[in-house]
């Protein structure tokens, strides 16, 4: 019988941990699926920073590293300039990437550092309890917002893939979703394409995926993937903010 569908090898075997509905897992496999299209799992090494993307470090194959708080671009940075054939990705949440990571992320990208960055947004701080986090909505209830989050006190969300699009430094840096199955092949092709731009030496490559945390949104996991749409995709629209292949092609 012939094999249509199966793991991916660069995925290990170990038990998933995650929260029910939690999409970390469906980033986990299109990552893998990436690595072994692409031929590169014998040289890929990932950082897993801290929060639930700590954890990657248990479902990759490939070499992994933990990096401190919002280091992780930072330990990408030094371990790609030393391993230069090394393909480097770091697997970061939004209360990692987007706030006490917010120097080390703007820093490489400005400076164009050859990495990849897979950039989860659940607007929400998920493995500390559930607080506020730079991406949370406003007007979104957490543990340190119960009624709502307030732009006049905490300022508003910060629109990461907006921002560093702003730079210089960048070569792909792109928006998706992984809330149906359209979305989930647009994600796949996205961070495939982000591996890509590294290893053709493009510079720095972002896939920001706009994901769900029912379990801190106190939600079903049905009724997280409707509030993703109905909320947070309006408020960071998908899509493609810097393309080094296509500035070549208009160029």
């Amino acid at each position: 019988m012939k094999t249509v569908f199966q793991k991916p090898r660069s995925l290990s075997d170990t038990p998933t941990h995650y929260c029910p509905g939690c999409t970390h897992g469906i980033v986990h496999r299109l990552v893998a699926e990436a690595i072994d299209e692409l031929g590169i799992e014998g040289r890929t090494i990932g950082i897993a920073p801290v929060g639930c993307s700590v954890s990657a470090y248990n479902y990759f194959n490939n070499d992994m590293v933990q990096a401190p708080h919002g280091r992780a671009p930072a330990v990408a940075t030094g371990i790609k300039r030393s391993v230069k054939d090394s393909v480097v990705f770091t697997y970061q949440g939004d209360g990692d990437l987007a706030a006490i990571g917010t120097a080390e992320t703007v820093h490489a990208a400005t400076r164009g550092e050859n990495i990849t960055v897979i950039f989860i947004n659940n607007a929400i701080y998920g493995m500390t309890g559930g607080q506020m986090a730079p991406t949370t909505l406003e007007g979104q209830v957490t543990q340190t917002t119960p009624y709502g989050r307030d732009a006049s006190i905490a300022g508003n969300p910060i629109r990461v893939s907006e921002m560093l699009a702003t730079l210089d430094g960048p070569g792909y840096i792109e928006r998706v979703a992984v809330d149906s199955p359209a979305h989930v092949r647009a994600a796949k092709k996205a961070i495939k394409k982000a591996f890509e731009t590294q290893i053709k030496g493009k510079g720095f490559s972002l896939i920001e995926v706009i994901s769900t945390c029912p379990t801190n949104w106190g939600l079903s996991p049905g009724d997280a993937m409707v509030w993703l749409r109905e909320n947070m995709i309006p408020h960071y629209p998908l899509g493609v903010f810097v393309d080094w292949e296509k500035e070549e092609n208009d160029g």
